[in-house]
């Protein structure tokens, strides 16, 4: 094997040992032996064309090129596109799959399941990185430089994964394969001198010679077998080091403290701020529809018994999230809910959940009804007083107890406030409208202009609250559609109001951030619609239940659910129906009631519903068959020109030097052979045909010499050494002729063409080919552009030096 076939094994394998540290983020690690195969067929085509040869331009895109086609080829038909013919097969397709996976990555949680979109990312992601370790360590020959992506590729791992057992050997893989990369760069390096390394004859070794002796009897320590030690004995250093420094746990190496985005400081005494698409679409959202949650209740109104993860109360400008606020151990009966007033606590029942969580569910946030007064649970946990949550405590250094698996059981209240109490509620104190009704500063006026607009009239707070709800359900033309961007901040929301189209964060988010511009404290609670039920009475939580939701609060009620979002599968609360007793055009259908003995039979699901759907649930209602929005069937038709556009320029790109030459080649030889300028832009075009086979100018020969050094250097056949001897005597009459001579040379363009065949025709095909499409005389385009800078450089040079020399000069006294 020779030593740049050596290299590219070497670059190749160094990538795939580097890739082995995401294997971490997806549930599954099969694609890696894909990735394996396709960075095996990236290699194998490099090699190919550096043997040629190629110019390294076009070994890149070679490269690059043949790796796009595999990918599309691989992931064709999985898309959810519906276009025909083949570009939608390998274009469209393969785009909208793209898309799919960059929003299974904001969905799931880390290790997230293998789809489609997410293979396809991870596949791309390694390719692209294998190019540039080939490009850098093969293709110029920088092996060093190639450490760059691979740190790159690991440091994006170590910084998403989320079990830190693993990290050590994933760094000892990534280290090894860029360790034996720069041992193959060093031992072709060497081979190129010769075999100078060696061993030295007996009793002529002396110990500063370097290649030992004594005992060994003059064997040579050769450099590379030195340069293997030295790099185990670094690596295992960097392994080591970080064990027994503490302080540098946090590194590449280290795993996350307990102050990380999850963690609630070393004794747990904070709720840190947790992103709501994360809890909502990563957390509670699977490729598949499993259950998390099972539960049973003795409540007769199920339909109003959200199942709660947490409360986003603070809007910061950038999206909602949780405030920190400190917490408390767990009481046995927890405290009355804020703002609720006896006349409402004397109307309510309490009610008693049993829940158990699946094995595969992870949250450190406890799945309970709203207002829990009081829950039955083994483990640690903490009480956060403000928005009634309980929250994992910690169990030792990045570990938090968590519902996984757990068995408990919560007692709640059943409230229900009427209509005259929510409207004759009267105002907030200070310190609930202080925290609650703060809006970013840099909130689009369209979300206070639209609220201020379609609660025109009302008289109260309840009322305004009921008509923004019915502006989001009912008469503001919104549709309920997965495929929206997610998003939270301020310009989310305003963006959502314009489009109106959106699923459950875009309606909770806009319709809690107009509350607080009329004054009325809100915030978004995050967790689970009720349910199905079950045949033996229990009730199974999924996947598709994931859901967000308003609350505002009013003094004596506390904080109350509305329902803005047309989905199907949720319930309006009877409170805010109270303006809208007609049927709702968009409003899902309720929930069966706790008197049902069988479950539903209808399906679940649609055969025809869109991935999307099938992960919130939102097949086989009425919501499902409006979540089309238009542009719903596949990528639109900018996407599709916008890939068109990129393919093209993909393919056109390596072709301009070809393209080039074509237009100089047809202008030189198109103006004829009268004059004498034709017949030296002839000569020129000669000389290039001979440049770009080989044949390197020399301006230092006359004419008949370079012809006669073109005839001997490319083996002309008599044709085409005619044709050179011919032009060049043409260029000779037009430079020494006479003044006033004029002769004609109608053969000239033919004369040319010939040559050049002649001079393609002596050459091998490699050389032929690379001829054609990487011709040498092109960079006549650089030494123009060169030539051209350096004139303007130094028509800049000297009219700024006579500007400074004008300055200088004295100015002359009038006499």
């Amino acid at each position: 094997m020779s030593g740049r076939a050596r290299l590219t094994v070497f670059a190749a394998l160094a990538t795939l040992l580097t890739s082995w540290s995401l294997a971490g983020l997806v549930e599954s690690s099969g694609w890696i032996a894909q990735a394996a195969g396709l960075l095996a067929v990236q290699a194998a085509v490099g090699a190919g064309a550096r043997r040629v040869p190629l110019a390294r331009s076009l070994t890149v895109a070679a490269q690059l090129l043949v790796s796009l086609l595999i990918l599309a080829f691989m992931f064709a038909g999985r898309g959810e596109s519906t276009g025909d013919g083949p570009l939608a097969y390998l274009v469209t397709d393969f785009g909208a799959l793209f898309e799919q996976g960059v929003r299974d990555v904001g969905e799931f949680a880390i290790p997230a399941p293998l789809t489609d979109g997410i293979q396809l990312l991870l596949l791309a992601g390694v390719l692209l990185v294998g190019l540039l370790v080939d490009m850098l360590a093969v293709t110029l020959r920088t092996a060093a430089a190639a450490g760059l992506p691979l740190l790159a590729l690991y440091s994006v791992a170590a910084g998403l994964a989320t079990d830190d057992a693993g990290t050590w050997f994933s760094f000892l893989l990534a280290g090894t394969g860029y360790l034996l990369l720069l041992l193959a760069e060093g031992r072709d390096r060497l081979a190129q001198w010769g075999r100078v390394f060696g061993a030295a004859p007996p009793g002529r070794v002396s110990a500063a010679s370097g290649y030992g002796g004594g005992a060994a009897g003059g064997r040579a320590v050769a450099p590379v077998r030195t340069g293997r030690r030295i790099g185990v004995v670094a690596l295992g250093l960097a392994l080591a080091v970080p064990m027994a420094l503490p302080a540098l746990g946090d590194g590449l190496l280290g795993g996350r403290g307990a102050g990380d985005a999850d963690g609630g400081g070393a004794g747990g005494g904070t709720i840190s701020a947790v992103n709501p698409l994360v809890s909502l679409q990563s957390s509670l959202n699977a490729q598949d529809n499993r259950v998390v949650l099972k539960y049973r209740t003795d409540s007769t109104q199920v339909a109003d018994q959200y199942v709660r993860i947490l409360a986003l109360d603070e809007f910061n400008g950038v999206k909602w999230e949780a405030s920190g606020r400190p917490l408390s151990d767990v009481p046995a009966r927890m405290p009355n809910p804020p703002g609720l007033g006896e006349q409402v606590r004397a109307t309510a029942g309490e009610v008693r959940t049993t829940f158990s969580a699946a094995d595969t569910y992870v949250q450190r946030y406890l799945p309970m009804p709203y207002p829990a007064t009081g829950v039955d649970i083994a483990g640690k946990w903490r009480f956060e007083p403000a928005g009634r949550t309980l929250v994992g405590d910690q169990l030792g250094k990045d570990k938090f107890q968590n519902v996984q698996g757990a068995q408990y059981t919560v007692r709640s209240m059943l409230l229900r406030p009427t209509v005259r109490q929510l409207q004759s509620a009267p105002a907030a104190g200070d310190a609930i409208r202080s925290d609650y009704t703060k809006l970013p500063d840099n909130l689009p006026p369209v979300v206070a202009d639209t609220a201020r607009k379609v609660t025109r009239g009302s008289k109260d707070d309840y009322t305004r609250a009921v008509k923004l709800q019915d502006f989001f359900a009912v008469s503001g033309g919104f549709r309920y559609n997965t495929r929206t961007a997610s998003g939270t901040g301020p310009q989310a929301v305003a963006r959502f109001l314009e489009d109106k189209e959106g699923f459950c964060i875009h309606f909770a988010f806009s319709m809690a951030a107009m509350s607080r511009s009329l004054g009325i404290p809100a915030r978004v609670a995050v967790g689970f619609t009720p349910g199905e039920r079950q045949s033996d009475g229990t009730w199974n939580v999924s996947m598709r239940d994931a859901h967000a939701w308003p609350e505002l609060y009013f003094e004596g009620v506390g904080w109350t659910r509305f329902e803005p979002t047309p989905r199907s599968g949720i319930s309006i609360p009877d409170y805010s129906q109270a303006q809208t007793p007609s049927t709702r055009p968009s409003a899902p259908a309720a929930l069966p009631s706790a008197s049902a003995t069988e479950p539903n039979a209808a399906p679940s699901k649609a055969d025809d519903c869109p991935p999307e759907l099938k992960k919130l649930g939102e097949c086989g209602g009425p919501a499902a068959a409006q979540s089309a929005g238009p542009g719903a069937g596949g990528p639109s038709v900018l996407a599709v020109l916008g890939w068109v556009a990129g393919a093209v320029a993909l393919l056109g790109l390596p072709l301009l030097p070809m393209l080039w030459r074509t237009r100089v080649r047809g202008r030189r030889l198109a103006a004829g052979s009268k004059s004498g300028p034709s017949v030296l832009s002839a000569w020129r075009e000669l000389g290039d045909a001979a440049w770009d086979v080989g044949i390197a100018p020399d301006e230092s020969l006359s004419p008949r010499g370079a012809a006669a050094r073109v005839v001997e250097l490319g083996r002309l056949e008599p044709d085409a050494t005619d044709a050179v001897r011919r032009v060049a005597g043409a260029v000779e009459r037009t430079l020494y002729a006479p003044a006033g001579a004029d002769a004609a040379y109608p053969g000239l363009a033919q004369d040319v063409l010939l040559a050049r065949a002649g001079l393609l025709a002596g050459v091998s095909r490699a050389a032929r080919l690379r001829a054609r499409l990487a011709p040498r005389s092109a960079a006549r385009v650089a030494w123009a552009a060169s030539a051209r800078w350096s004139a303007i450089s130094a028509a800049a040079t000297t009219r700024l030096s006579t500007t400074r020399l004008r300055l200088r000069l004295p100015s002359r006294p009038r006499s």
